[in-house]
């Protein structure tokens, strides 16, 4: 962040950014503050300047102190940390936390060589699927149809489409994009 942003800027910004981070609404946090929500609207927006009574009720209600307010955001730690979950001859392991990506989870998943059969019925649930195999060739059923994927080649697909995917001749690596209804199904283990 630029240091010479003036201080009215960085706290208009600094709204956005705790409001966005906590999924808080104008509304919300007009409420908490015991402001009007168009007064917030144009705070925000810089159609109003910033007084310096706002600046306490704000940061209350975003949870804050006002030194948070004021400053600059902190820059927080990139690395991806979640621990790797293995089940079902499947290791996935998260590659995104849980945050803005609009419920979007991406994993790096190995599949063993040998989850080479479906179960007799296929899970649907709601939700859609991305996949992109970079190593072996995966064995996606989807419904009556069966596609082998190979490494380079992507796949997506609406999981209300009864599916299931596995390993076709050896192990396979691919990194996959789930919706939050396809990361319960795929982590219930």
């Amino acid at each position: 962040m630029p240091t010479d942003e003036p201080i009215d800027a960085r706290v208009r910004r600094r709204l956005r950014e705790l409001r966005a981070e906590r999924g808080l609404t104008l509304a919300q946090v007009a409420e908490r503050a015991n402001i009007d929500m168009s007064t917030l609207s144009r705070l925000e927006s810089g159609k109003r300047r910033l007084a310096l009574d706002h600046v306490p009720a704000l940061a209350s209600a975003l949870g804050v102190s006002s030194d948070d307010l004021l400053g600059s955001a902190p820059v927080p730690d990139p690395r991806v940390r979640a621990r790797a979950r293995t089940f079902e001859d499947m290791t996935m392991v998260p590659l995104t936390r849980h945050g803005p990506a609009g419920g979007l989870q991406a994993y790096k998943i190995v599949i063993a060589g040998r989850r080479r059969e479906p179960p007799e019925e296929l899970p649907s649930h709601e939700g859609h699927e991305w996949l992109y195999v970079m190593t072996g060739t995966l064995r996606l059923v989807l419904g009556d149809q069966e596609f082998a994927i190979a490494p380079g080649e992507a796949a997506e697909f609406s999981t209300w489409t009864p599916h299931w995917f596995g390993a076709a001749d050896g192990p396979v690596e691919l990194i996959a994009i789930f919706g939050p209804q396809g990361q319960r199904v795929h982590l219930q283990a």
